[in-house]
């Protein structure tokens, strides 16, 4: 008989694991099978701010399956379609952005229970199901998706224990872009404000016992956010890793 495949990243994120992940935001199933051979703990596909629609990300998590790596997929928008769609095409681990409240928390949560203790809609024969062939699929599909909400504003930080309690809520994302944006430092994460901002969200989740993430453009950020108590952090980006690369092939090559 096939099961439903236990949600490893959930697991270990409760145990307390520090998880070293890559942001994903190219659309090529080539570059996600390949990168999913690296070892990283988790693989995040961004659909938010990416060029990609559902039904490009099913070919992602299939290729990306090649390795052992996690797989979370950001959808775009606290909405119960896209988050149904998602988690059919066979994600367990979702990212929702922008929660500014705990009711919006609990609504994320929600989008990925069956009822009766959510509103996700029913289907047999999906890839999350095996194709209907994982016969258990109804019975731990809500045990095995990990819902992370995305806290990115001043005002969002304000009510941040609200948000981090909502049960279902297995992990709180800092953005750091838009946090620095809304703290009035567009484009500056590293501003000592939202730094500030960023080392003092993470201790009070550490307070509570919810796991916190970031998404870090380098490794030296990626170990200071670490260093705070930061438990499933991104230490880059794909394309950000691909323009770096090539302006150093581009420099070597014309250097006299």
């Amino acid at each position: 008989m096939m099961r439903t495949p236990i949600n490893k990243f959930k697991e270990r994120l409760q145990a307390g694991a520090p998880l070293d992940g890559l942001w994903m935001s190219l659309t090529s199933p080539v570059a996600a099978e390949g990168l999913s051979l690296l070892g990283f703990d988790w693989l995040l596909f961004d659909t938010e701010h990416s060029p990609v629609e559902i039904a490009q990300v099913q070919p992602l998590l299939q290729a990306a399956s090649a390795g052992a790596s996690n797989l979370v997929v950001r959808v775009a928008w606290n909405d119960k379609v896209l988050i149904k769609r998602v988690l059919d095409i066979g994600a367990q681990t979702v990212l929702v952005p922008f929660v500014q409240t705990a009711q919006e928390a609990t609504d994320a949560v929600a989008a990925t229970r069956y009822p009766p203790h959510g509103v996700r809609g029913v289907a047999g024969g999906t890839r999350a199901s095996r194709f209907g062939l994982a016969t258990d699929y109804f019975e731990q599909a809500n045990k095995q998706v990990a819902v992370l909400v995305q806290v990115e504003t001043g005002d969002a930080l304000s009510k941040l224990e609200e948000i981090a309690s909502v049960s279902g809520v297995d992990g709180v994302f800092i953005g750091p872009s838009d946090l620095a944006a809304s703290l009035g430092h567009l484009g500056n994460p590293g501003h000592e404000d939202v730094q500030h901002a960023l080392k003092d969200a993470v201790t009070r989740l550490k307070v509570i016992g919810v796991p916190a993430g970031i998404l870090a453009t380098n490794p030296v950020d990626a170990k200071r956010y670490r260093a705070w108590g930061y438990s499933f952090v991104a230490g880059a980006v794909d394309l950000g890793i691909l323009m770096r690369g090539a302006a150093e092939v581009l420099e070597a090559m014309r250097a006299r």
